[in-house]
């Protein structure tokens, strides 16, 4: 990827296909999903994609071998309801953690509403990276006191 890579786990969201009419040996195998949601382990995983700037929904993809069969167009529709998915669930994105990247890295794009939301959620790592305090004044006991001597 370039750069800095994440050190903590990430997830990964995906959408799984009912193969149960042709998986499963004909049907013989039907997903129940009263068990749902589902959590599935991989090893040795190996993705193939492209980079997509989710501000421009355009895609940044080398002219690879193999990378001419990877379907890059997401639809108007699909995409308003990634972005409504984004707003409800996400609550962390490395991309705009000032505390563990004062610049954010390469492969990240910004997009200021998902900045002000996060910053919404969380000041301290999606701010300046300090805690904020209230607008109050504190006095010290010195100061207090030559008050209440000088009344």
């Amino acid at each position: 990827m370039g750069g800095d890579f994440p050190s903590k786990p990430m997830t990964l969201y995906a959408t799984i296909w009912d193969g149960s009419d042709w998986a499963t040996n004909g049907g013989k195998y039907r997903v129940n999903y009263k068990y749902a949601p589902y959590i599935a382990e991989f090893s040795d995983l190996v993705l193939h994609g492209c980079a997509v700037d989710p501000i421009e929904h355009m895609a940044r993809c080398d002219n690879a071998e193999g990378s001419e069969g990877i379907p890059t167009g997401v639809t108007r529709v699909q995409r308003i309801k990634m972005e409504g998915f984004r707003k409800k669930h996400m609550t962390y994105s490395y991309c705009y953690d000032h505390i563990r990247y004062k610049v954010p890295p390469s492969e990240c794009v910004i997009n200021p509403l998902e900045a002000e939301r996060l910053r919404t959620f969380d000041p301290v790592t999606f701010g300046n990276g300090r805690r904020h305090h209230s607008k109050r004044h504190h006095h010290s006991r010195s100061s207090q006191a030559k008050v209440t001597s000088s009344i």
